[in-house]
Order: C-alpha cells, then sequence, then structure tokens
C-alpha cells in the first residue's frame, strides 16, 4: 500500500479557548461513567464491509496472529502482554480509528523502533491493512478490532503508551451529536493515565469546530501540556502522510489542524 501525497508534519493549532459545556446525555445515548469522568458513548455509522476473496484469504491467514477481537459481546480479555504479541520489548504507539491503515502502514514503516497497535471498528479497513501489512512484510503493527475507549481502557495498562495517534476522527458536525466525539475530557484523562512519562497526544482534524473542542479539552487536562514539535524532541515523530481522504478536504478549502500534547516528566 502507498500513501497518496508526501510525509509532512505541520504546527499546533494554538486554540485556547475556554472549555465548552458537555451537553446534557440525551434518551438513549448515556455516557458511560469511569473513574476517568464520563467516556463518550460513540456512535457507530454503516458502513458496507464485505471482503473481496483476497482479502477474506489473507484475514484468515494473519488475523489470528496479527488481530484481537474487542468487539461488544467477544470473549471478555485482560491487559494485552505487548511483549508476547510483538515478541519484543519497544516503545509502544496506538492508534485509534486507522480506517484502511494508510498512515499507520508509512508511520511504522519510518519508525521501525516502535511497535504500533492500530485500533479500527470496521473489518474491511483492518482487512486493507493487513493486505499491506503482507505485502511489505512489516513486522511492528498489530491490530485490535473495537471501539478506541474500550481498548484504552480495558486492553491497555496505566503509564504504558509512548504514544497516542487520532487522525480524523469523526466530528459528529450537529450540535446534538456533540456527544459522541471521541475526544472529550474525559477521553484526555484516559488517555493522560495510559502514556508514559514523556509520552504524545498526536490529533488531526480538518473540521474547525471539533479542532476548537479538541483544543479545549486537551489543555484543560492537568497531567497534560501542549508541545511544539519544531523545538521539542518527541518520543514518536508526528510526521505523517498526506491521504487521499486528506487531499480531498485540502481541496475543499478544509485546513488541517494538528494538536500534539506531552505527558510531561517529574523534571520538566
Amino acid at each position: 500500500m502507498s500513501h497518496h501525497g508526501q510525509m509532512h508534519a505541520q504546527a499546533e493549532v494554538g486554540l485556547r479557548p475556554d472549555s465548552p459545556a458537555l451537553p446534557g446525555p440525551e434518551s438513549g445515548e448515556q455516557y458511560r461513567g469511569s473513574a476517568w469522568g464520563r467516556l463518550p458513548a460513540t456512535g457507530l455509522r454503516s458502513r458496507h464491509s464485505a471482503l473481496s476473496s483476497t482479502q477474506r484469504q489473507t484475514w484468515d491467514r494473519l488475523w489470528p496472529e496479527l488481530g484481537i477481537d474487542a468487539l461488544a459481546g467477544s470473549p471478555r480479555r485482560g491487559p494485552v502482554d505487548t511483549r508476547a504479541w510483538f515478541g519484543r520489548d519497544a516503545p509502544l504507539v496506538l492508534e485509534i480509528g486507522c480506517g484502511s491503515g494508510t498512515s499507520t502502514l508509512a508511520m511504522a514503516q519510518a519508525e521501525p523502533q516502535l511497535d504500533v497497535i492500530a485500533v479500527e471498528i470496521y473489518r474491511r479497513g483492518l482487512a486493507q491493512l493487513l493486505c499491506a501489512i503482507d505485502s511489505t512484510n512489516v513486522t511492528n503493527i498489530r491490530l485490535i478490532r473495537g471501539n478506541g475507549i474500550d481498548v484504552l481502557k480495558d486492553l491497555v495498562t496505566s503509564n504504558s503508551l509512548s504514544g497516542v495517534r487520532v487522525f480524523f476522527p469523526d466530528p459528529w458536525p450537529k450540535a446534538r451529536h456533540h456527544k459522541r466525539r471521541l475526544l472529550q475530557p474525559a477521553t484526555f484523562a484516559l488517555v493522560a493515565d495510559r502514556l508514559i512519562a514523556g509520552g504524545v497526544l498526536h490529533a488531526a482534524t480538518d473540521h474547525p469546530g471539533y479542532a476548537e473542542h479538541i483544543a479545549a479539552a486537551g489543555d484543560a487536562e492537568p497531567r497534560l501540556a501542549r508541545a511544539d514539535p519544531r523545538t521539542e524532541t518527541l518520543p514518536i515523530s508526528i510526521v505523517r502522510p498526506t491521504t487521499k481522504y486528506e487531499t480531498k478536504a485540502h481541496d475543499a478549502g478544509s485546513a488541517v489542524s494538528e494538536l500534539v500534547w506531552r505527558k510531561p516528566k517529574s523534571d520538566d
């Protein structure tokens, strides 16, 4: 699989508006209570997920080794033993919502010293990434099919991640749906708990309203501080490929906001 464009990094948006109030839950759409606050009950959009013959064959061959099913109704499991899964002890990055894996593959190839777990709910996207892994012989990617919040909560331990990546999450633009947005204050609290000291959260969106929402929620989390990749040395790269989706957004006049936070070390 090839990415459509060049690897690039952009400055963070620098937005620090007052934190917006979270909307109250509507009937049938409740936030889930947790130690981190009210985690978003993210909704799922229906997508066609039929696999091609090649994708099915690759899935059947590689998924038992490289994939974990964490969908609702799957056998309950505890935190993942990543050392056993990857066969080594290396800095760990979690990408939530990898789509078809264009960025995942390119960034994993550029950083072979990191282990990358790609989380996605849709089987076809994971199958596309599996095929790309197979054709390129990349060895530092593993996949989880499930909801990113559930993966962070149930399969990842505290102080274990060098980085978390969230690229172009669904903006849920209608005000009544804002509660479904992935990046809420409680999500930032959960991510902060899972990051190691010095670990990085890198988010990107082409939706200006969501960029403001993300910036406010992230800046309000006391265990995270804005990072400037131009002047700071970070444990993971924030250089990512320009995807087809992003190219279309750019052509439509939508600017991409990059937002980067770091969990400070005790000696910072």
